[in-house]
């Protein structure tokens, strides 16, 4: 399935990060292909799912459960583990979505990414657009049990930076770092929904609401992207991602990438860290709005 990509794709590897339900539809029951619902809150567990999609649980056993923070990633033998148990191989495809449209498919498929797996795409719309094309779904309870597959992580710790390196990033001339949270979160005018964190914004960051990289619930063209992230960094080529728990934060990333950026990085602790009392600064005060 190599060169069986749709024309425009880009990204690491033989297969680019988004696909449409146009795409997917006709390829679903396709030896080799894997389709991962990575949906979370409200949508974890829905009714409904994309035929044969196995759940990729990201608000369960693919975080790192063991420390303080939310939706941290696994050990290296763990997220292998999951993986194999969900059926996954070394030389499969995998389409990720979620039932909210664009939201946690991306962070899904950044966590595959920073595992050495670049044979994954996310679906552009997730299954609002595969719904809305007439395409067929199940119930969520149906299904036979999958054989073990024999994925084994490859992990890239670049794709993942901790508070010490966004810090450093904040005063580098050559970096950005994008936060992904509401313009009213980023200027610290409502409360954070987490309790015990600060409300603002790390000094000297960007930012870039994650809904504003889409429209219509699908991803923004590659050119809208590029104008988008060029008005917000310049000449900047080194871009973080962050949000309130290392999910949207991806959203953006996947936008990044679209737009043809490659060197970047999710802060996986995010505001759920950085927001935490410390001596880490916090201002508030407004961004200006990128260009629509």
């Amino acid at each position: 399935m190599g060169d069986d990509v749709p024309a425009g794709t880009s990204g690491p590897g033989p297969f680019g990060p988004l696909v449409g339900a146009d795409w997917l539809g006709p390829r679903l029951n396709r030896p080799g292909l894997v389709v991962l619902d990575a949906s979370v809150g409200a949508h974890r567990g829905a009714r409904l799912r994309i035929p044969g999609a196995r759940t990729f649980d990201i608000d369960g056993a693919l975080s790192d459960h063991d420390g303080p923070l939310p939706h941290t990633m696994p050990a290296p033998d763990r997220f292998t583990e999951e993986l194999r148990s969900l059926g996954v191989h070394d030389t499969d495809t995998v389409v990720v979505y979620d039932c909210a449209g664009i939201y946690s498919s991306a962070r899904a498929w950044w966590m595959l990414r920073a595992m050495g797996f670049d044979r994954a795409a996310v679906l552009d719309g997730g299954l609002p657009a595969w719904t809305d094309a007439g395409l067929p779904v199940e119930d969520a309870g149906s299904g036979p049990a999958v054989a073990r597959g024999d994925f084994t992580a490859r992990p890239r710790p670049e794709l993942f930076v901790d508070g010490a390196e966004v810090a450093a990033a904040l005063s580098d001339p050559g970096a950005a770092v994008l936060d992904a949270r509401s313009r009213e979160r980023f200027a610290g005018t409502v409360a954070e929904p987490r309790p015990g964190l600060r409300a603002g914004h790390m000094p000297g960051a960007v930012n870039l609401p994650f809904d504003e990289v889409r429209r219509d619930g699908l991803m923004r063209p590659a050119d809208e992207l590029r104008a988008m992230f060029s008005a917000l960094v310049g000449e900047r080529e080194r871009l973080l991602f962050s949000c309130g728990s290392g999910v949207t934060a991806c959203v953006v990333a996947l936008g990044a990438v679209l737009a043809g950026y490659d060197d970047t990085a999710v802060y996986d602790g995010s505001w759920s860290e950085w927001g935490l009392p410390s001596k880490r600064p916090v201002v508030t005060g407004t961004a200006a709005a990128p260009p629509h």
